[in-house]
């Protein structure tokens, strides 16, 4: 994505440099690792950066742990604050307290509640406030103004960028033939990083940003030509889910990114489960957005050496768990059935007896009698279940017709 509008780089290559001098034996040195199987889904040479391998579990402690160390000895001693629904407060969090620097997080009330005890764990005070991210932005500025802590941006600040950028780095150092590389977009931080050190090493690298469709404030601004603030986000990837990009990293991503792309909420639950279930890895939603962009093909990456950011690990279990149920019904090999049935003893057993004979196992039983749908003296049973293959499906729908017992599938 080009514009000819251009303007003087705020940020320089050797910022990054100098960040990475600054991580060394801080932040972990993340694997790249080819994927056969995604290679071979997505018509692409892929190899996946694992950032949810990262301290913390996101790239986040990077840009973090840069800008903590930056501070005045004066600036230090008051402490630091930040707003973040997770993983910026993690690393906020870790850096501070590995710098002996005090730390206080503002997230939303609904933040993952796994998250919120891991950023209090790495030391910070944690402050819950407002339903979403901007309304604890908000908050987060109040209290600086009044205690003097010096605010750590998620995204918008040169240090921050700078330490995210040193991701670039490392992928250049481990696959010097890389031609994409697929970046998730939150507020912008990591892509600004990551354009200004590739393209410096290898110009024609194409940059790719990925967001979720219910949160494209970056791609929208790109298309007004100016930072816009969306009204509202919806999104399972609350990790990229942000209304607004920053005046920095919407400057960066517009004279250096060279696409944006959008997936959606089922496409990216969907990546989560391939990721885990083919490479045994465990990503949240924003984390695979990258991922889930080449798979889906959202972009031409057929042929090409292309790098997805896996950005983090950071997983809501309550989501974890839907994805799966998802994912392995996607598969065929769980399927839920609804079955109409006599209100009497003996009824529901042989239902089960049908199930036990197929070898499937029973995952969860619900009955319903009460509402308007079931005709009295009759219950209504949905029956969740795994299957050994696809085809036990059908055969069971047949021995139920047999039997007369109405039933429906459920999709």
């Amino acid at each position: 994505m080009k514009n000819e509008k251009t303007s003087k780089p705020i940020l320089q290559f050797s910022d990054i440099v100098d960040a990475q001098s600054v991580l060394k034996n801080v932040v972990k040195y993340t694997p790249l690792e080819r994927s056969k199987s995604f290679s071979t889904m997505s018509e692409a040479d892929v190899y996946m950066k694992l950032e949810n391998f990262q301290t913390t579990g996101s790239f986040k402690v990077r840009g973090a742990y840069h800008k903590i160390k930056n501070l005045t000895p004066e600036e230090a001693s008051k402490g630091v604050l930040c707003a973040s629904a997770g993983n910026h407060a993690q690393g906020v969090a870790y850096a501070a307290s590995s710098l002996g620097v005090k730390s206080t997080v503002f997230m939303p009330v609904f933040a993952p509640p796994l998250k919120v005890i891991a950023t209090r764990a790495y030391g910070a005070k944690v402050v819950l406030t407002g339903n979403t991210f901007d309304d604890a932005f908000s908050a987060a500025r109040e209290f600086g103004k009044k205690s003097g802590a010096t605010f750590v941006h998620p995204f918008n600040d040169q240090h921050i960028i700078a330490g995210q950028g040193t991701v670039g780095l490392e992928i250049f150092e481990q696959l010097r033939g890389v031609q994409d590389v697929v970046v998730p977009i939150g507020g912008g931080g990591l892509i600004a990083g990551i354009a200004i050190a590739l393209k410096q090493l290898n110009p024609r690298i194409r940059i790719i940003g990925v967001e979720p469709d219910g949160a494209q404030s970056m791609k929208s601004s790109i298309e007004k030509n100016e930072p816009i603030t969306l009204n509202s986000v919806n999104t399972i990837a609350d990790g990229i889910a942000v209304k607004s990009p920053g005046d920095i990293t919407f400057d960066i991503t517009r004279r250096l990114v060279d696409e944006l792309v959008v997936v959606n909420d089922a496409e990216m639950a969907r990546t989560a489960y391939l990721l885990l279930q083919r490479a045994k890895i465990l990503a949240e939603p924003a984390g695979v957005a990258a991922m889930a962009a080449v798979l889906f093909k959202k972009t031409s990456t057929k042929g090409r050496k292309v790098v997805p950011i896996i950005s983090g690990g950071n997983i809501n279990m309550s989501i974890l768990d839907q994805i799966l149920d998802k994912g392995v019904m996607d598969e065929g090999l769980r399927a839920r059935i609804q079955v109409l049935i006599p209100d009497r003893a003996g009824r529901l057993k042989e239902v089960i007896t049908i199930l036990d004979k197929m070898k499937a196992s029973i995952h969860d039983i619900e009955h319903e009698r009460s509402t308007t749908s079931v005709p009295v003296g009759h219950v209504k049973v949905t029956i969740t279940f795994n299957l050994q293959d696809t085809t036990q499906l059908s055969m069971l729908c047949k021995e139920l017709t047999k039997r007369g017992m109405q039933h429906e599938v459920l999709r």
